[in-house]
């Protein structure tokens, strides 16, 4: 990079100041949270992240240096291209299950059946005809917080806010409901994942003088 492209020393000053701001943010979001997945914790780790991410650029940028921040991206590593202030937007969010108590899940699936004539337990009682009893009597999140009692166990989970141009006319879409979301698009991403808390607990219980430091990375909240 020539010297006329550098960041200026006010560039990066202002840059500091932000990621400060950012910390201050974070701080009194999650002092203030409501539950383990609270929206505005989420939405300050972004702010964050975002910051020290231009923060860390313009100083290697302008000094040759580097932060110890390790932003977590997607694998795709896909930067947001979209409106800054979306009109419209859609919300897609993927929830994997393993079904660890079969007989579990057919019998929730069999009492629905017995109390509503319309929910019929096809596919020989199995539990993909189950499946289909159960999340056509119950909403996708009751199904998530109530998981135990189907006999499922929960994996990971994501939900991405992908920002729309207009909203799509009824049935544009239906056909593909998946297959035309753009990762540039995609103003928010929120993940859930067990590695997360394996992470966390590996630092915490390895208390010996040999245990490697403690991350410094940027991880979800």
């Amino acid at each position: 990079m020539s010297d006329a492209a550098l960041p200026t020393v006010a560039e990066v000053r202002a840059a500091a100041e932000a990621v400060k701001a950012a910390l201050d943010r974070h701080l009194a979001a999650v002092e203030s949270r409501i539950g383990d997945e609270d929206p505005a914790v989420y939405a300050a780790f972004n702010e964050l992240a975002a910051a020290a991410e231009e923060y860390d650029e313009l100083l290697y940028d302008r000094y040759d240096e580097v932060t110890p921040f390790e932003i977590p991206t997607p694998e795709t590593g896909a930067r947001y291209t979209g409106p800054a202030e979306p009109a419209a937007f859609s919300v897609l969010i993927r929830r994997d299950y393993a079904v660890v108590e079969p007989a579990r899940l057919i019998a929730q699936a069999e009492r629905v059946a017995a109390h509503d004539r319309d929910a019929e337990l096809i596919d020989d009682g199995g539990t993909g005809g189950a499946l289909g009893v159960l999340f056509g009597e119950y909403e996708p999140d009751e199904i998530a917080s109530r998981s135990k009692d189907f006999g499922l166990e929960e994996g990971d989970s994501t939900l991405w806010i992908a920002a729309l141009e207009e909203v799509a006319e009824p049935g544009d879409w239906l056909a593909s409901p998946f297959g035309q979301t753009d990762p540039q698009d995609v103003l928010h991403r929120f993940d859930v994942s067990s590695v997360f808390d394996e992470d966390a607990e590996y630092f915490e219980d390895d208390d010996t003088d040999e245990s490697p430091a403690a991350p410094t990375g940027l991880t979800p909240a």
